[in-house]
């Protein structure tokens, strides 16, 4: 009986030792998919409760560092498409094909803070974090609605070129998916407020809905992924400026 007691603390201290980097690794090491297909619904509310939705379909691999996305409704958005590809070694491209114009516009890393089809995520929030280039402090763990969370809090340095100050993120102990963030803006007040939720899909836990409050505008964004597919032989080919202008069947 002792003995087991003391292997239980063993184990609590042990865990309790983990760094913030050391959790951010675990995180990003967490098993994703190879590709995936989603069907997307965005719903933009503004302070006065007025919606706006937008549906789109969004393929990606290699956990997300390459994706493109096409707009199907409403009709004024229907053929403006996205695409963004990651790199380790350089800047990231980013792609917006805008049919009424006939016109691929380039999104500049130093344009990555701006808002994404004028909802509360900005181009920075569809990108990775790269581990080097933040720093991790964490924080004491927290339960959120039920589940048990580790909390850090994450820094970017100047090599992340941020439109943010830091962040603070709630992980799930159990299945490593960040279920709550909050972001502050270079002066170190709130900005965003933001909730996701996941499910599994095959092996994965894979994002079935983002909620993003901007606490200054007033203004929310729900982001929610249905008809999830994931490892169906996404082409990697298919992320290419050409089939921008492709919309899909």
């Amino acid at each position: 009986m002792k003995q087991s007691f003391l292997l239980l603390v063993i184990f609590i201290a042990a865990g309790f030792s983990q760094t913030g980097r050391e959790i951010a690794v675990m995180v990003d090491e967490s098993p994703s998919p190879k590709d995936m297909s989603n069907e997307t619904t965005m719903v933009l509310t503004n302070s006065k409760g007025k919606s706006r939705t937008n549906k789109m379909l969004s393929k990606s691999v290699d956990g997300s560092e390459k994706q493109i996305t096409w707009f199907l409704e409403p009709k004024d958005d229907k053929g403006v498409a996205f695409l963004k590809i990651e790199y380790s070694d350089r800047d990231d491209e980013m792609r917006m094909w805008l049919p009424d114009f006939k016109k691929i516009r380039r999104i500049s890393s130093k344009r990555k803070g701006d808002s994404f089809m004028a909802s509360d995520l900005s181009y920075e929030d569809l990108t990775s974090r790269e581990l080097d280039k933040h720093e991790y402090e964490r924080k004491e763990d927290e339960t959120i609605d039920g589940v048990e969370c580790y909390v850090i809090e994450v820094i970017p340095t100047a090599k992340a070129e941020s439109s943010y100050l830091k962040h603070k993120s709630w992980i799930n102990k159990s299945t490593l998916n960040v279920v709550k963030e909050e972001s502050f803006d270079k002066r170190g007040e709130l900005i965003k407020r933001k909730k996701f939720s996941h499910k599994k899909v095959k092996q994965y836990y894979v994002m079935s809905q983002i909620f993003v409050e901007n606490v200054q505008k007033k203004h929310t964004t729900k982001v929610t992924f249905d008809k999830v597919e994931v490892d169906v032989g996404v082409k990697p080919t298919l992320f290419q400026e050409k089939n921008l202008k492709r919309l899909p069947r």
